[in-house]
């Protein structure tokens, strides 16, 4: 499904522990990280979207989640121009997104890579709240950034403000201090490099 600007709907789903830490996964075969996402079908609602790709993706279900808020609207980005596909009928030149920021309140033991037969992800772990603004791919981070800042406020309601402080000051630290804690189940703290080629 695509819109007559090119846009693909989509869903973004950033999942956080009750410490403020949010999770993130290194793509199947790739070395981009990203938050799960996922394009909506036609007759789903963003929410309906957002709970099948959660399951898909995650292997969570909505009793492992509780919604803390979504983003108003839609936040887009384009895709580089060697990920256009040019041999389709409709083609697709971004994704338009509504993010949600989900607190995780299952455990560790409940996600689960391998829920589908092809699976999103190969490795996943806790990292800072403001990490994946500088460490996903390029043509995303414009969104990622947008998305977080507007879920910061409901985030801080459950982590507080030492744990998610604001955007501009997080920028001051520098990347340096915005280092992952904590890793996946199973030794799934993940190698490769961040930054990589996403998907879309």
């Amino acid at each position: 499904m695509i819109d007559p600007d090119g846009y693909r709907p989509n869903v973004g789903i950033v999942l956080m522990h009750p410490d403020g830490r949010v999770f993130w996964a290194r793509r199947v075969r790739r070395d981009g990280w990203q938050f799960p996402q996922g394009g909506m079908n036609s007759d789903e609602t963003p929410l309906e979207a957002m709970y099948r790709e959660l399951q898909e993706e995650t292997g969570l279900l909505p009793e492992h989640v509780a919604v803390l808020g979504v983003t108003p609207g839609w936040l887009r980005y384009r895709l580089p121009r060697n990920a256009v596909r040019h041999n389709t009928r409709m083609v697709c030149i971004g994704q338009k997104q509504v993010w949600f920021l989900l607190q995780f309140t299952g455990q560790d033991s409940d996600l689960r890579l391998d829920a589908t037969e092809k699976p999103e992800f190969d490795h996943w772990r806790w990292v800072d709240f403001w990490y994946p603004v500088e460490h996903v791919v390029t043509f995303k981070r414009g969104v990622y950034a947008s998305a977080l800042r507007h879920l910061a406020p409901f985030a801080r309601q459950i982590a507080g403000m030492q744990a998610i402080p604001a955007a501009n000051v997080e920028a001051r630290r520098g990347r340096h201090h915005q280092r992952p804690r904590g890793s996946g189940r199973g030794g799934q703290q993940g190698g490769g490099r961040e930054g990589g080629p996403g998907g879309a």
